[in-house]
């Protein structure tokens, strides 16, 4: 088990069997648990408009494979404050042409 403290205070843990689940479905994102726990400790955060509880955290990479671009993590906040899961995705950024 991995614990880090988000900026807001928060302490999130992420659980080996969660990190299994994310390899398992991101196998890609294999040698960047270093980034996973990154995103959650400086990235940026959106709170769910269903579950209040419920947080997607997100931070830009420039070292992810397969030309991603951004790691989102989703985080509970409630109890014992945990990482469901995460997920690399391809951003397109300002100075990319369409």
């Amino acid at each position: 088990m991995w614990q880090v403290t988000d900026k807001w205070g928060n302490l999130i843990e992420l659980t080996d069997e969660r990190w299994r689940h994310i390899l398992e479905n991101h196998w890609e994102l294999k040698e960047h648990l270093d980034t996973i726990l990154e995103t959650v400790q400086t990235g940026r955060r959106k709170q769910s408009a269903i579950d209040p509880y419920k947080y997607t955290y997100y931070k830009d990479f420039d070292n992810l494979p397969y030309n991603y671009t951004r790691v989102v993590v989703i985080v509970k906040l409630i109890r014992n404050n945990f990482i469901i899961t995460a997920y690399p995705i391809r951003k397109r950024r300002p100075y990319e042409s369409q």
